[in-house]
């Protein structure tokens, strides 16, 4: 593959992505992070380099057929946009469960979207049954040597934005991006280490690896919907094989914690799958290294951000949810208050419940969500009820 050629079809159809060092990554995993920061391409993901770059390279009888693709999202949207500017007509299928946000902006790219099945497997299905019917070509996600290439383009920018980088962390859905980002970066630098993330409910390359053969998982399970793949591509095994060092999962709540902390520190929106490289930056074994995650993709619902953000809290003890029961008398209440006021914490939601049967039968329950500064401050706020004679669950 040539991924300088590739670079060079792609110059003025990509946009910048000039890496960024992160201070609160850096402190949270002991290496020199630097973000790349592909939800801010165009399409707002990666995938437009692959899709692009395969497209530019069909015969004009294949642009006259027209082309079919299989995407929960990404991919979809790469093939779509470069269809319109190729002047090819495009048939998309995605997955039911595809977020609204991206089959929205696929029909705004001039594709006709096809939804159908559960997961992306799916979805592949009765694309390929749409390509033998119809005559269209298909343009694959992640398995096509052409895809890889334009993936590569990224390891190029990587490493002539930092030379000294040592690590690059890439997600693993279907295996293109980390594929071609591993055989371009190795061409250039051989020592450089490639980490892939994958999400512990679609770990489809790491069964894999653990059977050294291509495995299909039961089901896909993850809030990282673009990387909900059930089996990896047979050419991306292959390359994972040579060129990758290690394969890492993170799980949702570890997702969670990375999404917020990427949102308030960073103010940049991501979505799940572009995500599992900065979740996964805690697990590396390499301290004080120039490590790149490569933030993938950055199109997520408004719902789906709400509800990240509130996990995370959650997730990082800046949400305390907790009970106490106290006498079901008047005053009691006000005593409460006064614990969490006295402590800093901020109640978001209180309600007390008189009729739940308590060991003590004149007691009642009191539910309480409290904003605090983390741990410690929930540490602080604990002691306080136990110093005052309540016992919080």
């Amino acid at each position: 593959m040539n991924f300088t050629t590739a670079r060079e079809h792609l110059k003025n159809v990509l946009l910048p992505t000039p890496l960024i060092y992160s201070p609160i990554f850096s402190e949270e995993s002991g290496n020199n992070i630097y973000i790349k920061p592909e939800n801010l391409q165009k399409t707002g993901a990666f995938k437009i380099r692959g899709a692009y770059n395969k497209m530019l390279k069909l015969t004009e009888a294949e642009k006259q057929r027209g082309v079919i693709a299989s995407s929960a999202g990404n991919h979809a949207q790469g093939v779509a946009y470069a269809a319109r500017e190729l002047g090819i007509k495009a048939v998309i299928v995605m997955p039911k469960t595809t977020p609204l946000i991206k089959v929205q902006s696929t029909k705004k790219y001039g594709a006709e979207v096809v939804l159908y099945g559960d997961v992306y497997d799916d979805a592949y299905q009765k694309a390929k049954e749409l390509e033998e019917k119809e005559g269209y070509v298909f343009v694959h996600p992640f398995n096509d040597p052409d895809v890889l290439e334009g993936q590569g383009t990224i390891a190029l920018e990587i490493l002539e934005q930092l030379p000294q980088t040592d690590v690059i962390v890439v997600p693993i859905g279907g295996g293109g991006l980390i594929s071609g980002i591993a055989c371009a970066a190795k061409q250039i630098k051989p020592e450089i280490k490639i980490v892939g993330v994958e999400p512990s409910g679609a770990a489809s390359a790491t069964e894999a690896l653990k059977k050294n053969k291509l495995v299909t998982l039961p089901e896909a399970n993850t809030i990282a919907d673009g990387t909900a793949v059930k089996r990896i591509g047979e050419l991306n095994f292959e390359y994972i094989k040579k060129y990758v060092d290690e394969v890492v999962t993170v799980d949702d709540y570890e997702l969670t914690e990375a999404f917020l902390l990427l949102t308030e520190k960073h103010k940049i929106i991501a979505e799940n799958s572009g995500v599992l490289p900065l979740a996964a930056l805690k697990k590396l074994t390499d301290r004080n290294k120039n490590v790149v995650p490569v933030v993938s993709g950055g199109n997520i619902d408004v719902l789906m951000i709400s509800s990240m953000i509130n996990k995370g809290l959650v997730s990082r003890d800046r949400i305390f949810n907790f009970s106490v029961s106290i006498p079901d008398r008047p005053g009691e209440l006000a005593k409460i208050t006064h614990i969490i006021a006295d402590v800093g914490a901020n109640i978001v939601k209180l309600a007390h419940n008189q009729f739940k049967n308590l060991s003590r039968f004149r007691d009642k329950e009191v539910l309480i969500t409290v904003e605090t500064n983390g741990t410690d401050h929930i540490q602080q706020l604990v002691q306080a009820f136990e110093e005052k004679g309540y016992a919080i669950k």
